[in-house]
């Protein structure tokens, strides 16, 4: 099976099957995602909270994302591997922004890129673009910008945010992204934008009219204790299982019973004789 491309998305979204999407940053989890059949997979700058620690993505640097994108690309045969392209990434200029999504193209190896913003970033998308680079759009709540949001908000609740979000949308679709995620969106809204722009639309808090949906997979596998958001529903709770496999393993390594007979390797009676 080849890899999931743009136009496979495309297709999907008219023939109205729905598209899957998870976070991952590690060789482990992201070659089970990718067993698992799920479309694309996201090197999200998610991984400042989840994976360095961070209280937002702020923090997180190129080199961050291109070190664990490698990972994941090396990691996956058949989901579309999406570098997101962390703060001050593309904000600069034109230039710097084709350059680093050319990193993770050539560096990293992934498919695609993810950048956050709605019509102020259609001339940026546009320069990646002519670079052969295929761009993800991301508007709604843009974590990147905290700050100016003030939190994590529902964006698009009244009329002028809403209507902004539309023309964010169609300014995005006209722009040439193959696809757009919305976070944190009315759902009905999510319904009006994904029926009237021509390319698919990947929920994260957004509702069930999307074309696809998101998670980040610390969340949805109930391995992160941080806050997690009402979107989010875990469909495995391993924070438990995790911290009863650890203890169990440190009072058998007190205890003397572990490693136990099974675990060892042997040595013949007469080598050990003669290294006296």
């Amino acid at each position: 099976m080849a890899r999931v491309t743009v136009s496979v998305l495309k297709d999907k979204k008219k023939r109205k099957e729905k598209i899957s999407m998870l976070t991952a940053y590690d060789y482990s989890l992201a070659g089970m995602v990718d067993e698992a059949g799920i479309d694309m997979i996201l090197v999200g700058d998610s991984l400042g909270n989840v994976v360095l620690g961070y209280d937002n993505t702020l923090a997180v640097t190129m080199d961050d994302m291109i070190h664990h994108s490698k990972t994941v690309v090396r990691a996956s045969k058949n989901a579309m591997v999406v570098g997101d392209m962390p703060f001050l990434s593309y904000h600069i200029s034109k230039k710097e922004a084709v350059r680093n999504a050319g990193r993770f193209v050539q560096e990293a190896g992934c498919q695609a890129v993810k950048l956050e913003g709605g019509s102020e970033r259609v001339d940026t998308v546009k320069a990646i673009l002519d670079a052969q680079i295929p761009v993800m759009g991301h508007i709604g709540l843009t974590p990147q910008s905290v700050h100016q949001f003030g939190g994590f908000k529902v964006q698009g609740k009244d009329l002028e945010t809403a209507k902004k979000l539309v023309e964010d949308a169609r300014a995005l679709d006209q722009a040439g992204v193959y696809c757009i995620v919305l976070e944190c969106v009315p759902s009905e809204l999510a319904r009006r934008v994904t029926e009237e722009i021509s390319v698919p639309t990947i929920g994260i808090g957004a509702g069930p009219y999307c074309d696809g949906q998101v998670l980040v997979i610390n969340d949805m596998l109930g391995m992160f204790k941080g806050f997690i958001p009402k979107f989010v529903r875990k469909f495995a709770n391993l924070e438990p299982l995790i911290m009863e496999a650890l203890k169990s393993y440190k009072a058998e390594v007190e205890a003397g019973t572990f490693p136990a007979e099974e675990h060892c390797f042997t040595i013949k009676e007469e080598v050990l004789d003669r290294l006296y």
